[in-house]
């Protein structure tokens, strides 16, 4: 298979399993893996390029609240407004505290899961157990709250889940989907939220990787670079789309039950003759 095409294929897995609680990671790893991709070309720093380009999508999609966001910048120490751009301003200390997490984490494990944690075996006891999560939370969560009702304490336990999915096969939509829908999130209020505390989770990713991106960025492997961003940021942007409008009338156990069947199929791969 052409090297391009296979940039341009795990682009588009990037763009498809990023948002869906399925796991990014355990996917690019597996298919590296089963197909025999080139490990050194499509490594760490490839996928974090493919990561960027679902930044872009997601910012794309929510170009509106992104501006509202920002425009709301100055209301971020006047407590007590009842105003649009207060409940904009609250929205920012929510993404904050659900971001702190996963800086933790990532300072003080960064290296320890990419050296020892990016394997099949890894990825596939994740997706097991992150599936049987899905499936209890789908059935243990009331689904009755709205976004604005989140408090700090359970934006900061949502980050907790974002930030165990520094481990492949987690998945951050999955573990923190899992995680909100068990505080009584709505499916659709927990995707908004969860997709919004992604862009300084990937924002961060991306510029701890910044030396090795701009050094790929100007050697042999440049337009294998790009072929991966655009192809997971037109995917990506199709996928939040259409799975927050999917998630208005659909539960998640597709995924959960998706999660462990695929964890099965690599098990065999695994311990096939």
């Amino acid at each position: 298979m052409p090297i391009t095409i296979q940039a341009a294929l795990l682009g588009v897995v990037q763009g498809l399993t990023e948002f869906l609680p399925v796991s990014s990671s355990a996917h690019l790893i597996l298919a590296r893996a089963v197909f025999g991709f080139d490990g050194d070309k499509f490594g760490l720093t490839f996928d974090v390029a493919c990561h960027v380009g679902t930044l872009i999508a997601v910012v794309i999609y929510f170009r509106r609240e992104v501006g509202e966001m920002i425009a709301a910048l100055p209301y971020l120490f006047r407590p007590g407004s009842q105003s649009e751009r207060s409940a904009q301003a609250r929205l920012i200390w929510l993404l904050a505290a659900g971001t702190i997490p996963a800086i933790v984490v990532g300072l003080l494990f960064k290296n320890q899961i990419e050296e020892h944690m990016r394997t099949p075996v890894v990825a596939a006891v994740a997706l097991a157990l992150g599936g049987i999560m899905l499936l209890v939370a789908e059935r243990a969560g009331s689904r009755t709250r709205g976004e604005r009702t989140l408090t700090m304490i359970e934006a900061v336990w949502i980050g907790c889940a974002q930030a165990l999915a520094l481990v492949p096969g987690v998945s951050r939509s999955g573990a923190t989907l899992t995680v909100a829908l068990l505080i009584g999130l709505r499916r659709a209020d927990a995707a908004r939220f969860i997709f919004l505390l992604a862009i300084p989770a990937i924002l961060g990713a991306a510029a701890s990787e910044a030396p090795r991106l701009l050094k790929a960025g100007l050697g042999d492997t440049a337009s294998l670079f790009l072929i991966g961003i655009v192809a997971s940021a037109i995917v990506g942007y199709a996928t939040v789309k259409y799975f927050i409008r999917y998630l208005g009338n659909h539960s998640l156990d597709m995924f959960g039950w998706y999660r462990i069947a695929l964890a099965a199929a690599v098990a065999i791969w695994l311990l096939r003759p």
